[in-house]
């Protein structure tokens, strides 16, 4: 399948949010693709002692909303700490957690087709209020979710092949 940065869509929007936009299209099919068969117990496992892919899914959700605030010129609120610190929570099903990455990418979608502000705006991210471009921080909303991505796929990879009866 053609990744959808190749598909032609979304050319009405300037390449720096269609490039984020794509690199979020792409993280909801390749998530879903990889762990849309995991039980609860595989989506919560943590193989090698590595992070869950529900620890990954979540992170996924909830770093956007939190990126995604700075870019709108907020603080993070204690609603936002709070779920930053139940990431790693062991509990949730494969649906419950999907969910909520479904409705964190829709949303994220949504407040960046919103964004009217120039990509050389400075913003600040953090306690210590580092300052960024909107630009650099929307870019890095892409590359944060990437990176994540590869990470929950590999997890999901280790995971299936770790199944009763699995050769390897």
């Amino acid at each position: 399948m053609v990744e959808p940065w190749l598909r032609g869509s979304r050319t009405e929007i300037e390449p720096i949010r269609r490039a984020v936009l794509h690199a979020l299209d792409l993280a909801e099919e390749d998530l879903y693709r990889w762990s849309k068969d995991l039980s609860q117990k595989e989506l919560h496992a943590r193989p090698h002692n590595l992070p869950s892919v529900a620890f990954q899914l979540r992170h996924i959700a909830r770093s956007l909303d939190r990126l995604l605030t700075y870019a709108e010129g907020g603080s993070l609120t204690e609603m936002q700490l709070m779920l930053l610190h139940s990431e790693a929570d062991p509990r949730g099903t494969p649906e419950e957690v999907l969910a909520e990455l479904g409705g964190a990418l829709a949303t994220s979608r949504d407040r960046i087709l919103a964004m009217t502000s120039s990509f050389g705006e400075v913003r600040h991210v953090g306690r210590d209020r580092l300052p960024v471009t909107l630009g650099g921080l929307l870019v890095h909303v892409a590359d944060h979710t990437q990176r994540h991505v590869g990470q929950a796929i590999t997890t999901s990879k280790v995971v299936a092949a770790l199944r009763p009866g699995k050769t390897l």
